[in-house]
């Protein structure tokens, strides 16, 4: 059973992170080639910088890739070391769309969407490389088969949400597993550390957030662990950050190291309010653990990132 469990975990996962990758390189194939001049343009302030953060991460659906980009961007001198903060705390708050959309229970919707963006992609294929159907407009074309493209990357994503739940009833009769959440509940500090550990690995903090809201969903986890584990992961997004910043110049190492200061700081100051931020998460979904667990991710991100952004 163990080796079962095991297999479905990592496949759950493995099309979690799929699905993000493929909609991250549709929609920046899509809109990433403009990213860069609207975040010189839109960086004049702090408060703008942090919407210009928000729309692109939440556009992009990867805080990370915003992130990296931005050091890039500095490191080449072609945006401002003091407009980067902004930024950076919006990313934060951007990249919780995704867990956000996998609270609403559309994951038995997943083979339905992955289909009809199927339909979609084929349809431009036919109007464009193979001249079957009369030729769309460019701007158009490019639209629905990027949009097509980044829809199939979120039914994907629904399907590795929805196999990660199936998994839930096998995994609260498996009694390691079951000493091991016991574990975390008494020492929430390991959930917080398996969270950053798991996030810098998969570099993908809403994949880890969404395993856990998968398997809270379905019983096996605890919200209070799945909280102390999105306090881990929102550090442990830092490290891609760190790791872009290592071949550049000084400007992006700040930018790296300022990520890593704001959002461990974070992490710092919530940890002693678990409880407070679980209790807020429940009154906003009473009863749905998954949801508790994306909108104490939400809450924990704004209120962090509203917190810092007078001193950007």
């Amino acid at each position: 059973m163990l080796a079962s469990i095991l297999a479905a975990s990592v496949f759950g996962l493995a099309l979690l992170l799929f699905g993000m990758k493929i909609m991250e390189a549709a929609l920046r194939q899509w809109a990433g080639s403009r990213l860069p001049a609207v975040l010189r343009r839109s960086t004049s302030t702090p408060l703008r910088g942090f919407a210009a953060g928000t729309v692109s991460s939440a556009l992009l659906q990867s805080g990370t890739a915003v992130t990296v980009l931005t050091i890039g961007l500095v490191n080449s001198r072609l945006l401002p070391l003091a407009s980067s903060f902004g930024i950076i705390l919006g990313t934060n708050v951007g990249t919780c769309l995704t867990t956000e959309l996998m609270s609403l229970r559309l994951h038995r919707y997943g083979f339905p969407i992955a289909a009809a963006a199927v339909c979609v992609w084929l349809l431009t294929a036919l109007s464009g490389e193979m001249r079957a159907l009369p030729r769309m407009p460019r701007r158009l074309s490019d639209a629905l088969r990027y949009g097509s493209a980044a829809l199939g990357g979120f039914g994907l994503l629904l399907v590795g949400f929805a196999v990660l739940q199936s998994i839930g009833p096998s995994l609260m009769e498996n009694g390691a597993f079951s000493r091991l959440m016991a574990a975390a509940e008494s020492r929430p500090v390991w959930g917080v550390l398996g969270g950053a550990a798991l996030t810098a690995l998969v570099h993908s903090s809403a994949a880890v957030i969404g395993m856990s809201m998968g398997l809270a969903g379905a019983g096996a986890l605890s919200p209070a662990t799945g909280v102390a584990i999105v306090l881990g992961a929102n550090v442990g997004t830092c490290f891609t950050g760190l790791l872009a910043s290592l071949g550049g110049g000084r400007g992006g190492r700040f930018v790296a190291l300022a990520q890593i200061a704001l959002n461990v700081s974070g992490a710092l100051l919530f940890y002693p309010l678990r409880g407070e931020l679980l209790a807020s998460a429940a009154w906003l979904a009473p009863g749905d653990s998954a949801a508790q667990i994306a909108h104490a991710q939400t809450l924990f991100n704004v209120a962090c990132s509203l917190l810092a952004l007078p001193l950007a």
